[in-house]
């Protein structure tokens, strides 16, 4: 009989009898109790493999080397960029006038060597054989007055000054001879210049470096994009006083994108660089592909932004991946994602 009671006298607390006593068809409360959490325990228990995370975003920070007044800017902030396109410039001078003294000083220090790698003119070898010729003519003059005046001086017809003056002479003679023959000599001859040809090579140098070091300081101030991506955020507006270093915009790289979750310790030893994932999140038209990069040699406590599923979970460790070129523009940091592994 379905309705009816029976009195159950207690029994000890060790009494194998006392488990568990049902009617013929009907369970107790107890037991039925037992049997619903063990339901609720296995309907919330979460899908295989599921894990929560967020798309980080890795930015780039465009910025001049020197100091100057922003001249332009070129991609405005959320606009897209590809690599090569122009995003800001800071106005050049006074480095461009710089730079074109130091290209003047090239200009000069390539002329004066070539002025030593060529041979002499005709005209000047010209000139220095006359220069020669004169002093040859001096020296003959000085010759014979010399010999006047020592044979006066045997005769005792002029003093021994004028005899020591006459042989000056013709030694100051005999030198200008041999000088402009030296002169001569060198002119026509390039191995005593190596000297000279040296150091004006050395000056071209220092020359060209300088310069380059101006064209560089002058380039770095205009600034493009070094990959395709998003505009994040501007800094300054043209005609503000940009100081060296400073960034002016911020770039978010389409590649540089990427999905971050937190794996508990007890699944973490099953994942490894190389695997596949796919996360979804609200409003995406497509799972999201990716594949695992990173992941992290030591265990962090749950970050706020992740909702722990259970109390095992709040030591995790973080995974990074990357997601397929075609999805990783549409992605914005921030947006949390539910990742699944691709086995």
């Amino acid at each position: 009989m379905i309705g009816a009671v029976r009195t159950v006298r207690p029994r000890a607390a060790g009494d194998p009898q006392a488990a568990a006593i049902r009617w013929r068809g009907v369970p107790t409360a107890r037991s039925f109790a037992i049997g619903l959490v063990v339901a609720l325990a296995a309907c919330s228990r979460p899908g295989e493999d599921g894990y929560q995370g967020y798309i980080e975003g890795e930015y780039l920070y465009l910025a001049a080397p020197q100091a100057g007044y922003l001249k332009s800017l070129d991609a405005l902030r959320g606009s897209r960029v590809i690599p090569g396109q122009p995003v800001f410039a800071v106005a050049p001078d006074p480095d461009d006038q710089a730079l074109v003294e130091a290209e003047a000083r090239i200009a000069s220090a390539r002329e004066k060597l070539r002025n030593l790698e060529e041979p002499r003119r005709p005209a000047e070898i010209s000139a220095l054989q006359a220069n020669l010729r004169a002093a040859q003519a001096g020296l003959r003059l000085a010759q014979i007055q010399l010999e006047q005046q020592e044979a006066l001086a045997r005769e005792h017809f002029v003093s021994q000054e004028k005899v020591d003056e006459a042989r000056s002479t013709h030694d100051q003679a005999v030198a200008q001879v041999q000088a402009a023959q030296e002169q001569i000599a060198n002119y026509r001859l390039t191995i005593g210049r190596q000297a000279e040809l040296r150091g004006a090579r050395s000056d071209l140098s220092a020359a060209a470096a300088q310069a380059a070091q101006k064209r560089w300081v002058v380039e770095r101030k205009s600034v493009v994009a070094p990959a395709a991506g998003q505009i994040a955020e501007t800094y300054y507006r043209p005609g503000e006083w940009v100081p060296a270093g400073a960034a002016v915009a911020s770039l978010l790289p389409d590649l540089r994108r990427r999905l971050r979750f937190f794996v508990p310790e007890t699944a973490v030893g099953a994942i490894k660089p190389g695997d596949r994932v796919r996360a979804v999140c609200d409003g995406c038209t497509a799972p999201i592909k990716a594949t695992v990069d990173f992941v992290a040699p030591q265990a962090e406590y749950t970050p706020p932004v992740i909702y722990s599923r259970g109390t095992r979970e709040k030591l995790v460790f973080r995974v990074e991946a990357v997601p397929s070129p075609d999805q990783a523009q549409d992605l914005r940091p921030g947006l949390a994602v539910d990742v699944h592994m691709v086995r």
